[in-house]
């Protein structure tokens, strides 16, 4: 009988980047060439088309786009600085041989070990090869802003996502009207600039609207990036607690204290349903699982014994 590895299915852990010398400098620089990007053409923006309209009395336009571009800018900023979830290695006691499982909302699952982080990973952590890191509720890993999307981030993303929809937006429609009403002047610099700006923004408004789309499903369903299209067994989720609960635990709940000691209790306890197992010393031999005792007045509370994963 299979050890419970069938209680979730197994997911594609991402692939490993091409080693390079320095791995980390050509992403880097990507990371700090987009916030580059963002700043000039703003500046551009607000320099030409925005001023033009703010001078014929548009005033509007700029009171609208100053606003959405420093949310954008922020929200930028602190997705390429922001701890993700990051789990600290693990004691040097523990080891691959030893058998974890915890409880999910009676659903069992059996924590995979990490042999570069030494520890055995909760649910939905995983190792991001380009990070070299294990992540708490690890989602994807955002090239865009060389860092890991997981437990801590993750409200951060979504703000930037849509922060940057907003105002893309603003920005297109802002130059389309400026190009509307200059259509009896002479061609200028503030049309090249304009059209210099409006291009890219509709370029890129369509697939960030596909993706905040997504992820606002992702969101509802209690659904990660990195598990693709695969299902739980049977179809059920054990994580999802109903699409209202489960956006206040994904933007609004607490995040709770970082893991910062080398060797921590990587095992959270989240509620009542998620309770470690003992450990078992022999991976290889086949047991049976009991399911934990709910608190007494629980009405999650079942008889008889709990269906064997096979």
């Amino acid at each position: 009988m299979p050890l419970l590895n069938d209680a979730m299915p197994l997911m594609k852990e991402p692939r490993p980047p091409p080693q390079l010398p320095l791995p980390w400098v050509l992403p880097s620089l990507f990371a700090a060439f987009n916030v580059v990007l963002l700043v000039v053409f703003s500046a551009l923006f607000f320099a030409f088309p925005c001023r033009w309209l703010a001078q014929n009395g548009e005033w509007v336009f700029p009171i609208v786009t100053g606003p959405l571009f420093v949310l954008t800018f922020f929200s930028l900023v602190s997705l390429n600085f922001s701890d993700p979830g990051i789990l600290h290695q693990g004691s040097a006691e523990q080891g691959p041989m030893m058998v974890h499982v915890v409880w999910v909302n009676h659903r069992a699952f059996r924590l995979q070990w990490c042999p570069k982080c030494c520890f055995h990973r909760p649910p939905r952590t995983y190792h991001c090869p380009w990070c070299n890191v294990c992540v708490e509720d690890f989602d994807h890993h955002c090239k865009w802003v060389n860092n890991c999307i997981g437990h801590r981030n993750f409200r951060f993303f979504m703000l930037l996502v849509l922060s940057l929809c907003l105002y893309l937006s603003a920005l297109l429609v802002t130059c389309l009207i400026f190009l509307v009403r200059t259509t009896h002047l002479p061609f200028s610099t503030d049309k090249v600039i304009a059209v210099t700006v409006a291009v890219p923004a509709a370029g890129f408004l369509v697939p960030l609207f596909l993706l905040l789309l997504i992820q606002a499903m992702s969101v509802s369903a209690a659904e990660r990036s990195c598990e693709g299209k695969r299902r739980y067994l049977h179809g059920y989720n054990p994580f999802d607690q109903g699409c209202a609960s489960n956006w206040y635990l994904t933007i609004c709940a607490p995040l709770g204290p970082k893991y910062m000691a080398e060797a921590v209790q990587l095992q959270r306890v989240v509620g009542s349903d998620w309770v470690p197992m003992p450990s078992l010393h022999s991976p290889t031999c086949p047991f049976a699982f009991e399911p934990p005792a709910p608190p007494s007045g629980s009405v999650q509370a079942r008889e008889g014994p709990p269906r064997e994963w096979r």
